[in-house]
């Protein structure tokens, strides 16, 4: 007994020599100043942080190193978080979301893992008030974008943080960096894809989840819901875009073969919203009966046919059919404004009309292909991230996942698909180093009823690691089958899924426990997964993908 408390007593001495040991080495005197080709380093700076993020026993020494690009006026902070103890030997860059190039909000669940990390501002605000606006920053004057910025945030400063936080790592442990992940949703996830176009041999393994790549075809798009609303005069109330998500599921949900609360097939649902007119459905708000109207089928089917010029040519997908409506029509309840969707209506404004007072309510259908077309123009040698050319990555030998929710109502998944086949149709083998997964009934980064990956970024290392190609991945709910959104769950998960690689989907088998991965199979999709897109007489040569040869959106996969 006596030696059992002598030797931990001896443990936790140890363990406490080692945090002070290593708080001491948290010295911006300590830590070398990282050389950054390109850049100049203005300050270093570091602290101690006991517990981050209210973590137990999650020390980290947090270094801030700001920079500048001589000549372009910037002022860009790279921040570091470095577990005083148990680093792993790994670095892992942290994304953004919005226009937020990326903070370290997230970093604690991951320097407890032992991780050393990494994010970037890119030279302006992160804060969550400018996640959604790019006004503070996009002009340097009425008429003038401020091209250092916007090149930051499409993808220089995600490098630079790179460099920067391996040689931050390699001189606080002494010892060099294993392996580097990246990990980000959203814009994290277009991050991760700009680093494997531009930049290949950053990152070993790269998790690039709803990634908002070919950002100059759905940024725009995700205007469209706005500009349909202003241009046939009506803004269906909340309530309203409800029951059309709720009527779309109940007519889709099983296609599949399986009535579980989800659209799994949504290529195959050919619901509209015209079935509805004149039919009574509840309003939540307020318990009222009400009926739907004929304009509120024509806007719900524009919005779900995707932006199109006025000769309907096609430039971008829909909203894809069972994700909400509340988040690029934000519209308020008892009221007839059109609200639009922050990202899109500050890009347009600071980034095509260079004018903040732009007035986005009064953009024509006509306007809008203007609008679609000069984005491409002047922004994709920039921050078109649309480049299918992986192979660089592949034969640096990186490896990379891309994960999204079937009912995401903010990136469509359908323009993910479409950035795959393009990859596939330049190297029929990037499924040998790039997989994507899909999640029925999960909304934008998570959400919703369906399941959710568990540890995709360990099955990522796994692969990276040791060679274990992830042929699914592990996805689980708290919501069991046929759950409402509404429903009070736990944080225990009840149902679980192995999603199935792209373009493959998983198939109940037509018994078991559909709540249980083992009821399923991965097989072809026949069709769950087909969208109408870019190709025949509706395709137009200037929208969206028109910008690579058309038949990578005809490739079989």
């Amino acid at each position: 007994m006596f030696c059992r408390a002598f030797h931990l007593a001896c443990a936790l001495l140890l363990s406490r020599i080692t945090r002070v040991t290593a708080a001491v080495k948290c010295s911006s005197n300590a830590i070398s100043k990282p050389s950054v080709f390109g850049a100049e380093v203005l300050n270093l700076t570091s602290s101690t942080i006991t517990d981050y993020e209210g973590i137990a026993g999650n020390d980290v020494c947090y270094v801030v190193v700001t920079i500048t690009h001589p000549g372009s006026g910037d002022r860009v902070n790279n921040y570091i978080a470095l577990p005083l103890t148990g680093w792993n030997g790994r670095f892992q860059g942290i994304g953004g979301g919005g226009y937020a190039a990326g903070t370290l909000e997230n970093a604690a669940n991951q320097t407890v893992l032992g991780y050393s990390t990494g994010a970037t501002d890119a030279g302006h605000d992160t804060t969550a008030a400018a996640t959604g606006d790019a006004s503070p920053w996009a002009l340097i004057s009425p008429g003038n974008v401020n091209q250092y910025l916007l090149l930051n945030f499409a993808h220089r400063s995600l490098h630079d943080m790179t460099v920067i936080g391996k040689a931050i790592s390699e001189s606080f442990y002494g010892r060099p960096v294993q392996y580097s992940y990246w990990n980000g949703c959203s814009t994290g996830g277009r991050e991760g894809l700009a680093i494997a176009q531009y930049y290949p041999s950053d990152y070993d393994g790269i998790l690039a989840d709803a990634p908002a790549v070919q950002w100059n075809d759905f940024t725009p798009a995700q205007q469209w819901p706005f500009t349909v609303e202003n241009n046939e005069g009506y803004a269906p109330p909340p309530c309203e875009f409800d029951a059309v998500v709720a009527a779309v599921i109940e007519a889709c949900d099983g296609l599949d073969g399986l009535v579980d609360g989800v659209i799994s097939a949504p290529g195959l649902c050919t619901f509209e919203a015209q079935s509805l007119v004149g039919k009574q459905y509840i309003c939540d708000e307020d318990g009222s009966s009400r009926t739907f109207q004929q304009k509120t089928a024509d806007v719900v089917d524009k919005i779900w046919q995707g932006a199109r010029t006025p000769e309907n040519q096609f430039l971008w997908y829909g909203l894809i059919k069972g994700a909400n409506f509340s988040s690029l029509a934000t519209n308020l309840p008892n009221s007839s404004v059109p609200q639009p969707f922050p990202i899109s209506d500050s890009w347009i404004r600071g980034f095509i009309a260079k004018n903040l007072s732009f007035d986005t309510a009064n953009v024509s259908y006509a306007e809008f292909a203007d609008i679609f077309l000069q984005g491409h123009l002047q922004y994709d040698s920039i921050i078109g991230d649309a480049s299918p050319d992986l192979r660089p990555f592949k034969r640096n030998g990186g490896k990379m996942i891309t994960w999204q929710g079937l009912a995401d109502g903010v990136i469509n998944p359908q323009g993910t698909q479409l950035y795959y086949r393009k990859v596939l149709a330049l190297d029929a083998s990037a499924h040998d180093f790039y997989r994507q997964f899909y999640s029925p009934g999960i909304g934008h980064c998570g959400g919703g009823t369906g399941v959710v990956p568990i540890d995709p970024i360990a099955q990522l290392r796994a692969w990276v690691e040791n060679g274990t190609t992830p042929r699914h991945l592990s996805a689980a709910s708290p919501y069991p089958v046929n759950a409402s959104s509404a429903a009070v769950v736990s944080t225990t998960n009840v149902r679980f899924l192995d999603l199935c690689p792209y373009p493959q989907v998983n198939i109940y088998k037509g018994n078991g426990d559909p709540a249980l991965a083992s009821s399923y199979v991965c097989a072809a999709s026949d069709g769950w997964l087909a969208f109408p897109g870019p190709s025949g007489s509706n395709y137009s040569c200037f929208g969206g993908p028109g910008w690579y040869a058309q038949s990578y959106a005809e490739v079989e996969i």
